[in-house]
Protein backbone atom coordinates (compact mmCIF):
# COMPACT_ATOMS: atom_id res chain seq x y z
CA UNK A 1 0.00 0.00 0.00
CA UNK A 2 1.15 3.03 -1.32
CA UNK A 3 2.00 6.34 1.30
CA UNK A 4 -0.68 8.29 -0.73
CA UNK A 5 -3.20 5.71 0.05
CA UNK A 6 -2.45 5.46 4.02
CA UNK A 7 -2.92 9.52 3.55
CA UNK A 8 -6.18 8.95 1.87
CA UNK A 9 -7.18 6.31 4.53
CA UNK A 10 -6.11 8.81 7.50
CA UNK A 11 -7.69 11.70 6.11
CA UNK A 12 -11.01 9.70 5.07
CA UNK A 13 -10.23 8.33 9.10
CA UNK A 14 -10.59 11.68 10.17
CA UNK A 15 -13.27 12.86 8.90
CA UNK A 16 -15.52 9.74 10.23
CA UNK A 17 -14.25 10.58 13.61
CA UNK A 18 -15.19 14.45 12.69
CA UNK A 19 -18.58 12.95 11.94
CA UNK A 20 -19.28 11.08 15.14
CA UNK A 21 -17.23 14.02 17.49
CA UNK A 22 -18.88 16.54 16.32
CA UNK A 23 -22.92 15.61 17.40
CA UNK A 24 -21.86 13.58 20.52
CA UNK A 25 -20.39 16.83 21.36
CA UNK A 26 -23.18 18.93 20.54
CA UNK A 27 -25.39 16.58 22.22
CA UNK A 28 -23.35 16.98 25.81
CA UNK A 29 -22.89 20.47 25.38
CA UNK A 30 -26.88 20.68 24.56
CA UNK A 31 -27.91 18.60 27.06
CA UNK A 32 -25.39 18.71 30.05
CA UNK A 33 -23.71 22.41 30.06
CA UNK A 34 -27.37 23.65 28.43
CA UNK A 35 -24.53 25.39 25.89
CA UNK A 36 -25.52 24.04 22.39
CA UNK A 37 -22.80 24.39 19.43
CA UNK A 38 -23.42 26.51 16.83
CA UNK A 39 -23.60 25.47 13.27
CA UNK A 40 -22.87 21.66 14.64
CA UNK A 41 -25.83 20.22 12.17
CA UNK A 42 -24.22 22.31 9.49
CA UNK A 43 -20.67 20.93 9.92
CA UNK A 44 -21.61 17.44 10.42
CA UNK A 45 -23.42 17.28 6.83
CA UNK A 46 -20.76 19.09 5.28
CA UNK A 47 -18.14 16.32 6.80
CA UNK A 48 -20.32 13.48 5.76
CA UNK A 49 -20.35 15.10 2.35
CA UNK A 50 -16.25 15.34 2.72
CA UNK A 51 -16.24 11.56 3.63
CA UNK A 52 -18.44 10.48 0.83
CA UNK A 53 -17.10 11.85 -1.90
CA UNK A 54 -13.44 11.91 -0.67
CA UNK A 55 -13.76 7.72 0.19
CA UNK A 56 -14.65 6.92 -3.12
CA UNK A 57 -11.32 6.81 -4.94
CA UNK A 58 -10.36 4.12 -2.28
CA UNK A 59 -13.56 2.31 -3.19
CA UNK A 60 -13.00 2.01 -6.92
CA UNK A 61 -9.05 1.26 -6.18
CA UNK A 62 -10.06 -1.31 -4.23
CA UNK A 63 -12.30 -2.93 -6.54
CA UNK A 64 -15.39 -2.68 -4.36
CA UNK A 65 -18.07 0.13 -6.44
CA UNK A 66 -20.74 -1.58 -8.69
CA UNK A 67 -20.25 -3.95 -11.49
CA UNK A 68 -22.87 -5.66 -12.46
CA UNK A 69 -21.12 -8.64 -10.38
CA UNK A 70 -24.26 -11.67 -11.92
CA UNK A 71 -24.02 -11.09 -15.36
CA UNK A 72 -19.88 -10.64 -14.96
CA UNK A 73 -20.03 -14.37 -13.12
CA UNK A 74 -22.06 -15.59 -16.27
CA UNK A 75 -19.58 -14.46 -18.91
CA UNK A 76 -15.98 -16.26 -19.34
CA UNK A 77 -13.56 -15.24 -21.85
CA UNK A 78 -13.94 -12.16 -24.47
CA UNK A 79 -17.29 -11.36 -23.61
CA UNK A 80 -16.58 -11.11 -19.99
CA UNK A 81 -13.00 -8.60 -21.07
CA UNK A 82 -15.66 -6.59 -23.33
CA UNK A 83 -17.95 -5.96 -20.45
CA UNK A 84 -15.21 -5.39 -17.99
CA UNK A 85 -13.85 -2.73 -20.27
CA UNK A 86 -16.88 -1.09 -20.99
CA UNK A 87 -17.75 -0.83 -17.35
CA UNK A 88 -14.26 0.49 -16.81
CA UNK A 89 -14.59 2.82 -20.02
CA UNK A 90 -18.04 4.03 -18.53
CA UNK A 91 -16.96 4.55 -14.87
CA UNK A 92 -13.66 6.51 -15.73
CA UNK A 93 -15.86 8.88 -18.53
CA UNK A 94 -18.65 9.29 -15.66
CA UNK A 95 -16.61 10.06 -12.72
CA UNK A 96 -14.23 12.47 -15.10
CA UNK A 97 -17.66 14.35 -15.91
CA UNK A 98 -18.71 14.54 -12.49
CA UNK A 99 -15.10 16.02 -11.48
CA UNK A 100 -15.22 18.59 -14.40
CA UNK A 101 -18.70 20.08 -13.69
CA UNK A 102 -17.88 20.12 -9.63
CA UNK A 103 -14.71 22.05 -10.63
CA UNK A 104 -16.83 24.29 -13.07
CA UNK A 105 -19.26 24.66 -10.30
CA UNK A 106 -16.52 25.76 -8.07
CA UNK A 107 -15.61 28.33 -10.07
CA UNK A 108 -18.86 29.69 -10.46
CA UNK A 109 -19.34 29.96 -6.35
CA UNK A 110 -16.06 30.90 -5.56
CA UNK A 111 -18.13 33.73 -2.81
CA UNK A 112 -20.56 31.25 -1.28
CA UNK A 113 -20.39 29.58 1.98
CA UNK A 114 -22.71 27.75 4.27
CA UNK A 115 -25.38 29.93 6.67
CA UNK A 116 -24.33 29.36 9.89
CA UNK A 117 -20.28 28.94 10.26
CA UNK A 118 -19.48 30.68 6.80
CA UNK A 119 -17.32 27.90 5.39
CA UNK A 120 -16.62 28.18 2.10
CA UNK A 121 -18.58 26.05 -0.31
CA UNK A 122 -15.20 25.15 -2.30
CA UNK A 123 -14.23 23.59 0.59
CA UNK A 124 -16.79 20.97 0.21
CA UNK A 125 -16.75 20.96 -3.84
CA UNK A 126 -13.73 20.74 -3.61
CA UNK A 127 -13.66 16.81 -1.99
CA UNK A 128 -16.13 15.82 -4.63
CA UNK A 129 -13.86 17.23 -7.34
CA UNK A 130 -10.69 15.47 -6.30
CA UNK A 131 -12.66 12.22 -5.35
CA UNK A 132 -13.78 11.98 -8.48
CA UNK A 133 -10.96 13.07 -10.44
CA UNK A 134 -8.70 10.62 -8.53
CA UNK A 135 -11.42 7.68 -8.98
CA UNK A 136 -11.42 8.22 -12.90
CA UNK A 137 -7.44 8.09 -12.96
CA UNK A 138 -8.10 4.43 -10.52
CA UNK A 139 -10.52 3.52 -13.52
CA UNK A 140 -8.13 3.53 -16.07
CA UNK A 141 -5.40 2.21 -14.31
CA UNK A 142 -7.68 -0.28 -13.29
CA UNK A 143 -8.51 -0.52 -17.60
CA UNK A 144 -5.04 -0.86 -18.24
CA UNK A 145 -4.44 -3.47 -15.72
CA UNK A 146 -7.38 -5.39 -16.97
CA UNK A 147 -6.10 -4.55 -20.74
CA UNK A 148 -2.34 -5.91 -19.70
CA UNK A 149 -4.19 -9.13 -17.93
CA UNK A 150 -6.50 -10.15 -20.93
CA UNK A 151 -3.23 -10.17 -23.78
CA UNK A 152 -1.61 -12.76 -21.45
CA UNK A 153 -4.57 -14.80 -21.14
CA UNK A 154 -6.02 -14.67 -24.50
CA UNK A 155 -5.43 -18.42 -26.22
CA UNK A 156 -3.34 -18.27 -29.54
CA UNK A 157 -5.35 -17.50 -32.57
CA UNK A 158 -5.86 -20.47 -35.25
CA UNK A 159 -5.97 -20.05 -38.65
Amino acid sequence: MSGLTRFWQGLCALLLVGIVVVPLSQVVMRDLFLSPLVGAEELTRFLLVCLVFASYPLVVGHGENIGMSELRDMLTGRPRRLLDTTIFVASAVASGVVAFATITTIADNLNNATPTLKIPFWIFLGSTAIGFAVAALQHVIRLRGQSATASHDDPPEVS
